[in-house]
């Protein structure tokens, strides 16, 4: 084998099609883009949710409500979820994170359903007052992040 003899494989490589290039082509005069009118002009496509003139269904309907865009939002976990970690071992929102028990970059908030595990320090963003009560009850603590 020699480098003069490479060559791609058949059909990997096409002729790019030529357009407006006399009669003959078979793409001559309009291009392939057939008689006047606005598809046949350049940037003659009409955007997204065009209706023809007529008054698109997203600005009829009504716009209702607030969107609070400083609203702060939390991943919450119970303390049942809290059973498969050792004493003494911090438990906070990477740990969290690792288990699949919340998101990444997620604020975390712990609820107190289920039995807190023993000596437990819980890291989290906030607690349910329940939570604090059982967590202190176990023998652990919750520190607010």
């Amino acid at each position: 084998m020699k480098i003069s003899n490479l060559a791609p494989a058949r059909g990997a490589r096409h002729t790019r099609t030529r357009v407006g290039r006399g009669l003959g082509s078979g793409l001559g005069k309009t291009s392939g883009k057939g008689s006047n009118g606005q598809k046949a002009r350049s940037g003659g496509t009409k955007g997204v949710g065009f209706e023809g003139g007529q008054m698109p269904l997203t600005q009829k309907l009504p716009k209702r409500g607030f969107f609070n865009m400083f609203k702060k939002t939390y991943d919450v976990v119970n303390l049942k979820s809290l059973d498969g970690f050792a004493a003494g071992t911090p438990v906070d929102p990477a740990a969290l994170a690792a288990r699949g028990l919340v998101r990444k970059q997620a604020r975390v908030k712990i609820l107190g359903e289920g039995d807190a595990p023993q000596g437990l320090t819980v890291r989290a963003h906030k607690f349910s007052k329940q939570a604090t009560e059982k967590l202190a009850a176990a023998g652990g603590k919750a520190e607010v992040i």
